[in-house]
């Protein structure tokens, strides 16, 4: 399975998004903002098959963690999630370095599909189990 590094500010979704990755067999790390995940990616060295980051969070958000995870560990996959529509559109020209961006609220079985797509874009096994239909939003 996958090593997955997630940041996300709210408490409730993150413990949620990470239950569900763990649960389909996925090692999963979580950090509450975008300079938490940075912190870690470095300190593992970029040992992760996926980031899976919000757009909006305080300190460092999701845009500037992306650009500088994708400069330092340029096979990082990078997925995106938000509610919010001009934060979507600031991801707009990032296809590059993106695989996609996921848009909030999302079931535990949208985040799977679009989680096994995304490692399945670079070969990595996906999942593990079938998915649930548990939901998860916010911002």
């Amino acid at each position: 399975m996958a090593r997955i590094l997630i940041a996300e500010d709210e408490d409730t979704l993150r413990t949620l998004v990470v239950r569900g990755l763990t649960q389909e067999g996925h090692d999963v790390i979580a950090a509450a903002d975008g300079a938490e995940a940075l912190d870690v990616l470095g300190r593992e060295e970029g040992r992760f098959d996926l980031l899976l980051t919000d757009i909006r969070m305080p300190l460092m958000d999701g845009i500037a963690l992306a650009l500088s995870a994708a400069r330092d560990y340029p096979d990082l996959i990078i997925l995106l999630m938000t509610a919010y529509a001009d934060q979507r559109e600031r991801a707009h020209g990032l296809e590059a370095l993106i695989h996609d961006v996921i848009t909030k609220p999302f079931t535990l079985a949208e985040l799977k599909v679009a989680v096994g797509e995304a490692l399945a874009s670079r070969g990595k096994p996906a999942t593990g189990a079938a998915p649930d239909g548990g939901a998860a939003d916010g911002g």
